[in-house]
Parts: structure tokens; C-alpha cells; sequence
């Protein structure tokens, strides 16, 4: 069971997914109905993961989870945004701020159930993912450290902050050097089974990854293969 924190302003929506979340779930649920309410909450005890509403009073969901990423304690929380905006931009926003899935306003409460426990799944698994190596070595590309053991990624010594998906995906690459991977066989690999994501997510997710572990000033060691997909380039 896990402690899941639903933050939304509708009575009614959080009594649905209390309901399903609960019945069907077997999780328990809190809630807060605005932005700083749900800050307040998260900051006082960490919850498994946050069902997040994009349009809150105050804060909005993007706010919060941009503050989340940014806070060591919050950082690992696993996020599913709740959007009625639909369009693209504003979907790929939110992955791009550190959300691991989005679901859209109206929802099946079975599809959303089954969301978060495919979320969770990805969480719990403390090893690589499908058709990785499961060796528990510590990988090291440059000045990066790749820990599968901790699920920490270091670089020069310096811990980043990096989610769940992006240690994997991160890991699948440094565990295979040089080799091209197409977004389908990153989603295969990766996400694997429990996927909901859309091959553009993957370009988000490993912007999302340069960003963080390239060093300015030096190549990019997450190569795009113009029409194949992604390798990563260990330094020469």
C-alpha cells in the first residue's frame, strides 16, 4: 500500500479517486485543495507519489512540481499530472519539469488506478530494467558515476538530482556505450510493459538528462543519431 497525496481543487474529482485509489488501490489517500496546501503537505512528510492538478488556486501544478525537483527531499517523488489542457506543449511541459505520466481530464478511474500502479512498479524496482545487464557494478562514463545499487548519479563527486526514469534511462545507456537505441527500443527497455508515454516523451526525457549531466563547455555525451535514435559517447 502506499501513501499517495492528491492535490486538486475539486471536491469532487478527489472524491472519486479517493474511492477508486482506495477500493481498487488498496492506497491510502491524502489531499489538498491548493497550491500551497499541497507544498505544505509535501514539505512535512513525503508521500509515495502526487496526483497533481495542472490549474490550482495559487500555486499552480507546474510550480509545484518545478519546486519539487529542486528539493533534495522531493526530488524522487514520483509525479502523474491531471491536465484538462490536452494540447502538446502543455503535456510535454509537465514531463519536462519532472513528471513521470499525465493523465487527461476526463479520466477512466480504472486507467488512472492502473497509472499509478505502474508508476509505483518503476519506483520499486531498485535494478535495471528489462533486457538490462543485472551486474550490480558501478558505472563510470567520464565524470559521471552510475550507481544501480543506490540509484545515484554522480558527477565529479557531486550527487545530481535525477528521478526514477531518468536514473534508468541513464543507466540503460551508460550500461551499453556506443550503442544506438531507436525511442521504440527505449521505451521497450526502459518503461517496459507498464509504458504510457509516446516516443516524444523520450526526446523530453533525454534533453531532460543532458541538461543534467553534461559538463558546459564539453560534447554532449547523449548523442542523437539523426533517424536511428540515441547512443551515449563516453569521452575520449
Amino acid at each position: 500500500m502506499a501513501r499517495i497525496l492528491v492535490i486538486e481543487d475539486d471536491p469532487d474529482i478527489v472524491e472519486l479517486l479517493r474511492f477508486n485509489l482506495t477500493t481498487v488501490g488498496a492506497h491510502e489517500v491524502e489531499s489538498a485543495a491548493t497550491g500551497s496546501e499541497g507544498m505544505a503537505r509535501l514539505r512535512s512528510r513525503a508521500p509515495d507519489l502526487v496526483i497533481l492538478d495542472l490549474m490550482l488556486p495559487g500555486l499552480s501544478g507546474f510550480d509545484i512540481c518545478r519546486q519539487m525537483r529542486s528539493d533534495p527531499a522531493l526530488s524522487a517523488v514520483p509525479v502523474i499530472m491531471l491536465t484538462a489542457r490536452g494540447e502538446e506543449p502543455d503535456v510535454i511541459a509537465g514531463i519536462e519539469l519532472g513528471a513521470d505520466d499525465y493523465v487527461r481530464k476526463p479520466f477512466s478511474p480504472r486507467e488512472l488506478v492502473a497509472r499509478v500502479g505502474a508508476v509505483l512498479r518503476r519506483v520499486s524496482r531498485t535494478g535495471p530494467g528489462p533486457d538490462q545487464p543485472t551486474a550490480n557494478g558501478v558505472l563510470r562514463v567520464g565524470s559521471l558515476t552510475v550507481d544501480p545499487t543506490s540509484h545515484r548519479v554522480l558527477r565529479d563527486g557531486v550527487e545530481l538530482s535525477v528521478t526514477h526514469l531518468e536514473f534508468r534511462l541513464l543507466h540503460h545507456l551508460a550500461a551499453h556505450p556506443n550503442q544506438v537505441f531507436s525511442r521504440e527500443q527505449l521505451l521497450d527497455r526502459v518503461w517496459g510493459r507498464d509504458k504510457y508515454v509516446t516516443l516524444r516523451s523520450v526526446d523530453v526525457y533525454v534533453r531532460r538528462l543532458r541538461q543534467k549531466v553534461d559538463v558546459p563547455g564539453t560534447p554532449s555525451l547523449l548523442k542523437t543519431v539523426r533517424g536511428a535514435g540515441y547512443r551515449l559517447e563516453p569521452p575520449r
